[in-house]
């Protein structure tokens, strides 16, 4: 796979352009949809959406904005065995935050319970507007493809009653012995053959429960020495005696992915169904199916494109659904995971997350991206918008002997430099306050312009200190460093031009607030952890560091979904799940810098 060089992240306020808006707008040219764009983004719910889907959900949500269409986001939930009504609150919670305030206008939900309705001989569900549109958004859900179980078993009959589909009793492994190989042809199935009136009567007792798991099949007739293996007579339907999260338990017959898929863009009215490129080779049975049937609408089209592939990331759900079970991480949502809920609770904007998938563009071949490409669109958006804080994870402290145990020396910080709009906040300077221990040096190295004996240094927005003496416990290790401050350095004061040639920051001893804060990394050592032989060998044993912080006080209000700039260390949040009154738990969300980079 070839990689992407580039670390830039793309300008934000770039329109984006590919081959298949190129589509969309020479179809809207050629007035082939006049009652306008609808395309759809449909996961199964079996596992917690992650930044891939990102890429697909701001391609179709994008395509359908810029047109003034709709998106409709579904659930292909055709295969209970699998799918929790958990993953379908996670998947609706998760795109709502990544089209908030972009593209929720032309989010396509429908009304709870809302089935669609026979109209001329055909079935359709109706436009639904966007919940920003009506009048409850509580009254509105996703639209789910078990919802069109009775749509998609008329299909199924009528293909037997036209002679393009069968009822065929060869177990799974007789099946696939049958199909042949790429470079072989497959046989007909000796079921082939059965009269409509046979198939129609077995299915309908497929329907009604007749027959256990994997006794039959539904399958369509196309034929068994085609090149594409997946139009070899492929399954449509088979037995699950398995009630269903939404649908309940009135099927025990259920339609596979490549028969529900394109018969659900259709029911919908979807006019552009795009998808990643591995559904490429499907795209012949897409057309099949929908042409066999003689439908009377427009049929919907189907195009394909490049998934998202990120270095040292992993997007499989089963190696996900690994870690989470092997307790690797503590839940789908763990920061280090890249699923949205993990991103998002780490403190990632969701704009910062469109501009990346946005920026990586869409293509037809697949290739590697940098993980500095992501990252660095993140910094990008969050040095425009994380106020600055102070905090102090590793803390020495530091007596300022000449201020009296009371004194307060207060001093002003602007909270976000590129916008003086942002107001300022108050720090207060006393006689013990904190810095980093790696800021303070004993034996200090060539060229280390931060605090060292007899050295100055600058703390940030005070003023400037001098190391006059080193305390040591008994054990021997540094227990304080003690310091005079020069007042007259202090801002608006006659020294405060002095320079030195460090700055360093610095929290308040006594009115820190403490809070355990979580250093998270990359989960993986190499580039591509899904190409080792063992992924789990390649974990990167410091993706997680725990640590005692001191913070300024005005960091004991903060909620979730806030992002600041602890100075000099980083971006941070506050855990979504953790983080409580009197007991902050803060998320590192990403670095100052690549940390990784050579």
């Amino acid at each position: 796979m070839n990689a992407e060089s580039n670390a830039t992240p793309p300008a934000a306020n770039v329109a984006p352009s590919d081959f298949i808006r190129d589509i969309v707008a020479q179809d809207l040219a050629a007035g082939r949809h006049p009652e306008g764009i609808v395309t759809r983004f449909p996961p199964e719910p079996n596992g917690y959406l992650h930044i891939g889907h990102a890429k697909s959900i701001c391609l179709n949500f994008g395509i359908a904005l810029e047109n003034g269409g709709r998106c409709h986001l579904r659930m292909d939930d055709t295969n209970p065995a699998k799918e929790d009504i958990e993953y379908v609150e996670s998947i609706t919670a998760d795109v709502k935050w990544l089209i908030s305030g972009w593209a929720d206008s032309v989010l396509g939900l429908k009304p709870k319970g809302a089935k669609p309705a026979a109209e001329g001989g055909d079935f359709r569900i109706r436009p639904v507007p966007g919940a920003e549109n009506t009048s409850s958004a509580a009254e509105l859900e996703p639209f789910f493809a078990s919802d069109y179980l009775e749509q998609l078993y008329a299909y199924a009959e009528r293909l037997i009653e036209k002679g393009k589909a069968y009822v065929c009793d060869l177990s799974p492994k007789e099946t696939d012995e049958y199909r042949g190989a790429p470079d072989k042809p497959g046989k007909n199935s000796p079921f082939r053959d059965r009269s409509v009136a046979e198939n129609l009567d077995l299915f309908r007792r497929m329907r009604a429960g007749e027959f256990p798991d994997g006794a039959r099949t539904l399958r369509a007739k196309i034929d068994m020495a085609a090149p594409n293996v997946w139009l070899r007579d492929p399954l449509l339907y088979r037995i699950r005696h398995i009630d269903h999260h939404h649908a309940g338990s009135g099927w025990c017959v259920y339609p596979l992915y490549d028969y529900a898929h394109c018969l659900s863009d259709y029911l919908e009215g979807v006019t552009h169904s795009v998808c990643t490129l591995e559904f490429e080779v499907h795209r012949p049975l897409y057309e099949w199916l929908l042409g066999a049937l003689d439908l009377p609408r427009v049929l919907p089209r189907q195009y394909e494109f490049a998934k998202l592939h990120l270095a040292y990331t992993i997007v499989s759900k089963r190696k996900l659904l690994q870690l989470v079970n092997e307790k690797v991480v503590s839940g789908w949502d763990d920061p280090r995971m890249p699923t949205l809920a993990g991103i998002r609770r780490r403190g990632v904007p969701a704009s910062a997350l469109r501009r990346f998938v946005t920026g990586v563009g869409v293509t037809k071949f697949d290739s590697l991206t940098e993980l500095a490409v992501y990252e660095n669109a993140v910094r990008e958006e969050l040095n425009a918008s994380a106020h600055r804080r102070f905090g102090v994870l590793r803390p020495l402290k530091i007596i300022l002997v000449n201020l009296a145990p009371d004194e307060v020396v207060e001093c002003s910080a602007g909270n976000l430099p590129s916008d003086p709009a942002a107001g300022s906040r108050t720090l207060a300077l006393t006689r013990e306050v904190y810095i980093e221990s790696e800021d303070f040096a004993e034996v200090p190295p060539p060229k280390y312009f931060r605090l060292k004996p007899g050295g100055e240094v600058r703390l940030k927005y005070a003023g400037i200190i001098k190391c006059e003496e080193i305390v040591k416990d008994a054990s021997g290790a540094i227990a304080e460093i003690r310091c005079t401050f020069d007042r007259d350095t202090r801002t608006g004061q006659p020294g405060a031009d002095r320079k030195v040639k460090g700055t360093i920051h610095w929290v308040s001893a006594s009115l820190a607030v403490e809070a355990e804060v979580r250093l998270y990394d990359r989960l993986f050592t190499v580039p591509e952890p899904g190409d080792a032989e063992d992924f789990l060998k390649v974990l990167n044993p410091n993706s997680l560091e725990i640590l005692t912080a001191k913070l300024e006080p005005c960091l004991s209000g903060a909620t979730p979904g806030q992002s600041f700039q602890f100075e000099r260390l980083g971006y941070f949040t506050p855990d979504a799940k953790d983080s409580a009154a009197g007991r902050p738990v803060f998320n590192r969300t990403i670095t100052l810098k690549d940390t990784w980079a050579k």
